[in-house]
């Protein structure tokens, strides 16, 4: 059991609850009372057998259960946490995908009977149009959808098309790359986890009060398209499943998680101050969720900011809450350039000063590289600034404003695959990582079920973490090894070798590797050790 890893205690633990299996935890009876007799009885006399009967009667009575609650307990936490990191490093990953940036997009939120509900967005996501097309069966109005698409693209100038990854999407997908659109337009799969909530929260009815929760639901994917981080930061992270066993593990300590994981990812990239919404501000560090509903307010009625002092301004945003946020947030086209940069306004005058010694302005800094390669840092540090922060400004300098994500990528799935009954043995098809656990990483292939590379086949070496050899949304290229369609499992490998050993072979060899790496705890010893100090006291 001390062997165990996270995945397993917490699966036994599950099935425990539900009543499938009984959790038994037992030390030996003859071993622990003989090594506490080694601990306590020093001497051979008549007080010494009163006292041997004593810690009998101790273990049976109380030691024995307190030992089992204990291991148990600690089993419980150590597993929390395991469970825990990897929640967090998925949301991490999930919430700092690429971004599509400012295009005109139209989103479709996918469906068979109920059709599948497209709308417009502008390039700031802004809603512009809503329709319904029918496409799949049973109405099979393919070229009255065909159509409806091409006036759509054509009348609100679109670039990109997105569409959710859930019911009929290799059909939504054959659908609209089939179409001619007269100009280039770039068509993604978006991971819909979690738009469901959204559509119904309260966060979707106050943005769009006379809207139905299925046109909320597409304005959502079109939204995660444009930027995944401002989108998803309006679900609650637990309802988005990219972690195992999420519901079974401590849930203050996990939401305590996910919430410093949100904040973190959103202060890494930055926000635009002129069009984030209330609920992306109040993860800026420093701000409230008042403070950040008080900034949309002074926007809508003052217009855009023009530099960050003015925030100031806003009610209730004092001194140390901009000094705590003003590096985080960025002002785009500001007269100012620094304020569309991770320069803190503290920070202005060196730069200026900067600038000063070098004869030139703080935008030639930004713009000519030849100029910061002149900046020497030591000449700028004093009691206040050291030598690491001007190196992180004139990094900065070379960056402003710039998106640390990746850029988006287009994907296609195999062409002939949708259905679990069409992959064989040996296929060597693309894919994309949906979710990443201990014991091995989840990849769809395009046939409405992931499948699973267990963690022996993430790499041709060992790997003891996945997220050291794949993340979310990662393309990838697998090979099918086996597909058990009654029960719709399907095994899959991400090694180069084409020669895989047998299934039995394989999980012998990994559970080898694992023993070898496993450091165990003799948790009676562990109690053994606390009971002797409290004997000590």
């Amino acid at each position: 059991m001390a062997k165990s890893p996270s995945h397993i205690i917490l699966a036994i633990r599950r099935g425990e609850k539900e009543g499938f299996l009984i959790m038994d935890i037992s030390v030996e009876k003859d071993v622990a009372i003989g090594e506490l007799k080694e601990s306590f009885v020093a001497s051979s006399n008549p007080s010494s057998q009163q006292l041997e009967q004593a810690i009998e009667d101790a273990y049976v009575r109380l030691l024995k259960s307190a030992i089992e609650t204990e291991f148990r307990m600690n089993s419980k936490t150590v597993a929390d946490e395991e469970a825990i990191k990897v929640f967090a490093e998925n949301l991490r990953q999930l919430l700092l995908a690429s971004p599509l940036g400012q295009k005109r997009v139209l989103a479709i939120d996918l469906g068979f009977r109920t059709g599948c509900k497209v709308v417009c967005l502008d390039e700031s996501g802004a809603f512009l149009k809503y329709e319904t097309i029918f496409p799949h069966a049973p109405q099979n109005e393919w070229m009255n959808a065909v159509n409806a698409l091409k006036r759509l693209v054509s009348d609100y100038h679109i670039e990109a098309i997105g569409y959710g990854n859930g019911t009929a999407s290799k059909e939504t997908d054959k659908l609209v790359r089939s179409i001619d659109f007269g100009k280039p337009v770039t068509i993604f799969m978006v991971n819909e986890s979690g738009a469901s909530i959204y559509s119904a929260s309260e966060v979707a009815r106050e943005e769009f009060p006379n809207e139905d929760v299925t046109v909320r639901g597409a304005i959502s994917i079109g939204r995660r398209l444009l930027d995944p981080l401002s989108e998803l930061v309006k679900i609650d992270a637990k309802s988005i499943g990219v972690g195992q066993y999420q519901h079974d593990v401590n849930q203050n300590r996990l939401k305590e998680s996910l919430d410093n994981v949100v904040e973190s990812c959103v202060n890494y990239v930055g926000v635009d101050v002129n069009t984030a919404s209330k609920h992306l501000l109040m993860y800026v560090s420093g701000l409230t969720a008042t403070t950040a509903k008080n900034i949309v307010a002074y926007r809508s009625e003052n217009g855009a900011f023009k530099k960050r002092n003015e925030l100031m301004k806003v009610s209730m945003l004092g001194p140390k809450a901009f000094e705590q946020c003003a590096g985080f947030l960025r002002i785009p086209n500001a007269e100012n350039p620094l304020d569309n940069s991770a320069v803190h306004p503290e920070r202005y005058p060196v730069v200026e000063e900067m600038a000063a010694k070098l004869n030139c302005t703080v935008n030639d800094l930004i713009t000519n590289t030849d100029c910061r390669k002149q900046i020497k840092p030591k000449e700028f540090v004093n009691e206040t600034v050291g030598v690491y922060t001007i190196e992180d400004i004139i990094k900065e300098l070379e960056k402003p404003g710039r998106d640390p994500r990746e850029a988006i990528e287009e994907f296609r799935f195999e062409e002939g695959l949708s259905a679990i009954e069409d992959l064989k043995p040996g296929m060597k098809v693309p894919g994309i990582i949906t979710n990443i656990t201990n014991f091995g990483a989840f990849v769809d292939v395009g046939v409405k079920q992931d499948g699973l590379v267990h963690v022996s086949h993430l790499a041709n070496k060992y790997v003891g973490d996945p997220n050291e050899v794949v993340k979310l949304n990662q393309k990838v290229m697998v090979t099918v090894l086996e597909v058990d369609v009654a029960r719709k499992r399907i095994s899959l490998s991400m090694k180069d070798d084409n020669t895989q050993p047998a299934r039995n072979e394989r999980k012998e060899n990994y559970a080898s590797q694992v023993k070898e790496k496993a450091q165990p705890k003799n948790n009676f010893h562990s109690s053994l050790d606390a009971l002797r100090k409290k004997f000590d006291k």
